[in-house]
């Protein structure tokens, strides 16, 4: 693997010449196998190989002496007397750019090696409600996604809980609950304050049902007034899409997947979530279909393929995905190479919109779906076909879109002129 990533035999035999040489091997193979370009080596081996020097000299013979050698590095490091630095002062972020391939390279050779990396955030409420998500997951059936909404909130609570040194579920109260709803909720909107209600109103249940709190504390739990229909779906102009897909540059690789993402939110209504899992096995190229299977409505949807998307698609196929077993269509197009998530989908057209000069409000994927709503709407789609088309749970959530039918509330204002005044 070195050889191919370095052109003179010298600097290959200066690397295996280290007592560090197969760690520094085993982590280029690492970084290449991410989908990182071998530039990134140019930067990253020069420190490792420094680092390896640096701990030698001051006694380490196994890998186990040299976490604790990283930081004592990376202050010699970053003081050194260096005539390529420009005078001045530190540029940020120097020392953990020194840190970072030396962590990444202890991580795949000293076993339960962590470093700086941000920590994984651990189950809230595991050690005094150990069974919650399994009830969740296992009696309610709730999804991951719904899981991970329950996992912040409630990890929002314990931290209150924590902080004023209320550790026992037994001293919950009615005030300790009112205040965390008041002191940790006002960032929130309408719609996450009422989310939040929820996962702790089921929260407080479940803890009277298994006997941890003396009572039922669901009850105090109170959710502001959500009225039903009483916003307008946030849509774009036609033309405004036009303008949007005009912006993106499809001669890079970053353009050509963008544009194809685009076209699915805005021609089928998709989610950023279904665009994010498609997969090769969803699209028959000999069918001209496209298949968006396990929807939100747990149902899965055939639509006819677009020639302009299929187009877009396979132009992004032939030039820009990366060669992968996995079997998603998207990826990530800066290492590691991974499939791209549903939040990284939204803002690529969060970002489109700005630099087509578009302003709506919360701008993101949802603003392309409620736009392939809208078009439906004015080309006289009854409302249950288009939440078929869309994917839509249950009916009312195609109601909100009878406010936008512009020409039949016109219609109706009018009337057909032949009423009676009396």
């Amino acid at each position: 693997m070195l050889e191919r990533c370095f052109a003179r035999p010298q600097t290959v035999d200066r690397i295996r010449s280290s007592w560090l040489g197969a760690p520094i091997e085993q982590y280029v193979t690492w970084l290449l196998e991410r989908g990182h370009a071998p530039r990134v080596l140019g930067h990253r081996v020069p420190v490792l190989l420094h680092f390896a020097t640096f701990t030698y000299d001051r006694g380490a013979r196994c890998y186990a002496d040299l976490p604790q050698a990283v930081r004592p590095f990376v202050e010699h490091w970053i003081t050194r007397p260096d005539h390529r630095r420009a005078p001045g002062p530190l540029r940020p972020g120097l020392a953990q750019e020194i840190r970072r391939p030396i962590e990444q390279m202890l991580r795949l050779v000293v076993p339960g090696f962590v470093g700086t990396r941000r920590p994984v955030l651990g189950v809230p409420f595991i050690d005094r409600a150990p069974d919650f998500f399994t009830y969740l997951r296992d009696e309610r059936g709730l999804r991951a996604a719904s899981l991970r909404q329950y996992s912040h909130h409630l990890r929002q609570f314990a931290a209150y809980l924590h902080e004023r040194g209320l550790d026992d579920l037994q001293a919950l109260s009615p005030v300790v609950i009112s205040g965390f709803l008041t002191d940790r909720s006002r960032h929130l909107s309408r719609s996450s304050v009422v989310s939040r209600c929820v996962v702790l109103r089921v929260f407080l249940r479940y803890l009277d049902r298994e006997g941890l709190v003396g009572r039922d504390l669901s009850h105090v739990v109170d959710s502001p007034r959500v009225y039903r229909l009483a916003t307008v779906p946030r849509s774009i102009q036609w033309d405004e899409v036009r303008r949007m897909l005009e912006v993106v540059e499809r001669r890079t690789v970053v353009g050509r997947r963008d544009y194809a993402m685009l076209l699915l939110l805005v021609t089928y209504g998709l989610r950023a979530r279904e665009v994010a899992a498609l997969t090769l096995d969803d699209i028959d190229w000999s069918h001209e279909r496209l298949r968006i299977p396990e929807r939100k409505a747990g149902h899965s949807t055939a639509y006819p393929l677009s020639p302009l998307v299929g187009k877009a698609i396979v132009d992004y196929l032939q030039s820009g995905r990366p060669t992968t077993p996995s079997r998603r269509v998207f990826f990530r197009v800066l290492p590691p190479c991974k499939p791209i998530e549903h939040s990284g989908v939204s803002c690529r057209v969060t970002y489109y919109l700005k630099q087509a000069g578009i302003v709506v409000p919360r701008p993101g994927s949802h603003t392309l779906r409620h736009t392939c709503v809208q078009r439906l709407v004015d080309a006289g789609w009854p409302l249950k076909s288009i939440g078929d088309y869309v994917g839509h749970r249950s009916p009312a959530s195609t109601e909100i879109y009878s406010k936008v039918a512009i020409e039949t509330l016109r219609e109706v204002a009018c009337g057909d002129g032949d009423e009676e005044v009396v």
